[in-house]
């Protein structure tokens, strides 16, 4: 349709504009101070590399605290799951051509392939800090000299680097996808860190393969939903909207998406629910025209598409369509009769705002019926007032009373029972009886994290460990599962600086282009932990094995709101880890 011409070549314009790509890149220069070359020449000149941990962001330019080298790395995993580990490199003479590979590992005739193996070098790129207060993360934050900034690792680049620089430290990220079909047993092999001009490294690792099983993520009962955004894409990749190569160019982003246990399509259906807040804001998926004789139609090529297309990677649980209350109480449409983009300024309550939305949501209902997805779609609004979300609630319950409405925001007992989808903000919780009423009935009850949580958080420069801390917590707070709102709302220069116009580095996107992070692997593992104690609970439950439940739980129940302020994240998960492993 014409309309939707017009705004395709519009946006299609300004992506030619601002977009950037990167082969390759340099990252940019850390000011915080560092290990001068006094410091690194205490070192033999030979290059160093030992096991590190995984709770570690080693810096780039200080020699890395580790006391002891250590060449065997050991842990314990069940099958199905992804594991990782982290080596770190130092050196003080210029390394060249430098790769990393991993062998199969091996136990007896049983095999976990090198296939399966995924080593990263890991890159660095700059971050801030929280607020002056250390509260929250949550303002504008226009002048990045006025915040503490530093180079961070996080980027899991590729297993090759041309060089590593003298006086630096390299990190190494290994991901080990451990086969449902091996036996149990323990699994061993080498590491091979290999290069120009210097002899090759060698670091072994040693699994112990459990004899249980892992789901694999698409069977995941954990309710993961990372929104994400299309239009970032595509502006960073220089492609049209919604052409081919927009979506050759997301597919491994998404599937990535996917690999976690994504439940969620995050569609929009008007333009800039969100004030456009991001470096790309959102647009509608659905172009509204209102004819000359006052009648609307409605396109829903590009909604289709999308949703399509997240079906065929194995993102297809649920669509939630944002929104009926943005931030801007201002909705478009085009005009046949002036041949016009034109907005309806009005509010929930309002006789304009339930024609408006009336009228489109009746068409929309048909629409997804005849497509097969009316089960699965929510009509969605993030963070609403009470009154607002009541008019809003009768305005969708009139155009079709069995749509399912989602919200992510405070708890109000007063629409509760209208929220088919409804996500806490980290640290309110859902009463026991609300609860298991709303298991019952199918309902999803689930938390977030957002700029306003000091800790736990996924910001570049939170400790690792707390992003697999948020799995454990949704575990003990009786969650399904959790919400964060930008999986990958790209910055300017992504791959370079995580600071933004407006809250702390990295609230804005969990991946890279092209690249996963330490922050995602992490929350990945915390995602499985929860899937690991839900089978545990449950087979002990049927066992009346009593003691292991108790055990398991008391595991558990060190992940509360209250905990996180006064203990140690990264101890208390590999403490619990323990105990779920041991069992």
């Amino acid at each position: 349709m014409k309309y939707s011409f017009i705004i395709a070549f519009c946006i299609f314009c300004r992506y030619l504009c601002v977009a950037q790509t990167y082969d390759e890149y340099t990252e940019l220069t850390d000011t915080q101070p560092y290990d001068d070359e006094s410091v690194w020449n205490g070192i033999p000149s030979s290059p160093r590399i030992s096991w590190g941990s995984t709770d570690v962001r080693y810096a780039k330019l200080n020699v890395p605290e580790i006391p002891e080298i250590n060449t065997m790395w050991k842990t314990k995993a069940w099958r199905g799951e992804r594991v990782n580990a982290q080596a770190v490199i130092w050196t003080k003479n210029k390394l060249s051509d430098v790769n990393v590979t991993v062998s199969d590992l091996t136990s007896g005739s049983s095999v976990i392939p090198s296939s399966g193996i995924s080593p990263s070098f890991v890159r660095y790129v700059m971050t801030d800090e929280l607020n002056k207060d250390g509260k929250s993360a949550c303002g504008h934050r226009p002048d990045k000299a006025e915040w503490d900034s530093s180079l961070v690792a996080d980027v899991l680049y590729e297993p090759g680097l041309k060089e590593i620089k003298a006086y630096t430290a390299q990190p190494v990220w290994i991901n080990v996808c451990i086969p449902r079909e091996v036996s149990a047993g323990v699994y061993k092999g080498v590491l091979t860190v290999s290069g120009k001009d210097f002899a090759d490294m060698k670091l072994r690792l040693e699994i112990t393969v459990l004899n249980r099983v892992l789901p694999s993520p698409g069977a995941w009962s954990f309710h993961l939903d990372l929104w994400q955004n299309p239009y970032s894409v595509a502006r960073y990749y220089q492609v049209p909207l919604w052409s081919e190569a927009h979506f050759d160019a997301m597919r491994p982003v998404m599937k990535k998406l996917a690999d976690a246990g994504q439940k969620v399509i995050t569609a929009t259906i008007m333009h800039k629910p969100w004030n456009g807040q991001t470096e790309d804001h959102f647009d509608s998926m659905v172009s509204k025209v209102r004819k000359t004789d006052g009648t609307w139609v409605y396109d829903y090529a590009v909604f289709d598409k999308w949703v399509e297309y997240m079906m065929s990677l194995g993102i297809d649980r649920q669509i939630n369509c944002y929104t009926l209350i943005p931030w801007a109480l201002s909705f478009d449409y085009f005009d046949q009769a002036t041949n016009r983009i034109l907005f309806v300024e009005t509010k929930p309550g309002d006789a304009a705002y339930g024609a408006y939305w009336g009228a489109f949501l009746k068409d929309f209902s048909s629409h997804l019926r005849s497509k097969g997805w009316f089960e699965r779609t929510t009509i969605a609004m993030d963070e609403r007032g009470l009154e607002a979300m009541k008019e809003a609630i009768k305005v969708i319950r009139k155009a079709d009373p069995e749509f399912k409405i989602s919200l992510a925001g405070n708890y109000h007992e007063e629409i509760e029972g209208d929220l088919y989808d409804l996500c806490l903000g980290f640290g309110h919780h859902f009463p026991e009886a609300v609860k298991t009423a709303r298991d019952k009935a199918g309902k999803v009850s689930t938390v977030y994290t957002c700029c306003a949580e000091a800790r736990p958080n996924t910001f570049t420069f939170s400790p690792p460990a707390e992003a697999t801390w948020i799995g454990w917590h949704a575990a003990a707070g009786n969650y399904d599962g959790y919400l964060r709102w930008a999986y990958n709302s790209w910055t300017a220069d992504p791959l370079r600086d995580s600071r933004f116009r407006t809250w702390a580095a990295g609230d804005c996107y969990l991946v890279y282009p092209g690249y996963s992070s330490i922050r995602m692997e992490r929350l990945i593992e915390g995602i499985q932990d929860y899937e690991k104690i839900r089978i545990l609970r449950k087979e002990f439950a049927d066992k009346k094995a009593a003691g292991k439940l108790k055990k398991l739980n008391a595991a558990v129940s060190m992940f509360t709101d209250e905990n996180i302020e006064t203990r140690n994240a990264a101890g208390d998960v590999n403490t619990a880890r323990n105990v779920l492993n041991g069992f």
